[in-house]
């Protein structure tokens, strides 16, 4: 049931290739390439290069997602999440990690700091109207439809 996606990637780093762990994993681990330690105190972000570039085919876009267990356990988690890589980007891939936790937490170089889904997605036609179809919903926002 598999449709691969072609993902030319250059590795800079002295980390392996980026690969799928399972073979129904969604996402594919990225790794942090520091020359030096990084200690996040809580509260603080950075941005952590991974020495990736990579050429993503035109409809498909990279999303940046946090690691569940480093969120639970460490408090790490991405800041824009999901951070999106566009297909006409050619920079190196980093990841904005910030420090949920009340505790500082180091990261070297190697560690798996974020995983990367690919996907593919539909360009709208943007078309200005003067009026919206109604729904049950409304215009009804956060919290609207209940919490049980």
């Amino acid at each position: 049931m598999s449709n691969k996606i072609e993902l030319e990637i250059i590795n800079t780093s002295s980390n392996p290739m980026p690969f799928y762990a399972t073979q129904d994993s969604a996402g594919m681990d990225l790794r942090a390439n520091l020359e030096d330690i990084v200690t996040l105190k809580p509260l603080q972000r950075q941005l952590i290069p991974t020495g990736l570039f990579m050429a993503l085919p035109q409809g498909c876009e990279g999303q940046i997602r946090p690691r569940s267990g480093l969120a639970l356990k460490q408090g790490l988690t991405v800041l824009n999440s999901p951070g999106t890589i566009d297909s006409d980007y050619r920079g190196e891939i980093k990841v904005l990690l910030i420090n949920l936790s009340d505790f500082s937490v180091q990261i070297a170089n190697g560690d798996r700091i974020a995983q990367m889904v690919i996907a593919k997605y539909e360009k709208a036609q943007i078309v200005q109207v003067k009026e919206i179809s109604s729904t049950q919903r409304g215009g009804g926002g956060f919290g609207h439809s209940g919490v049980k």
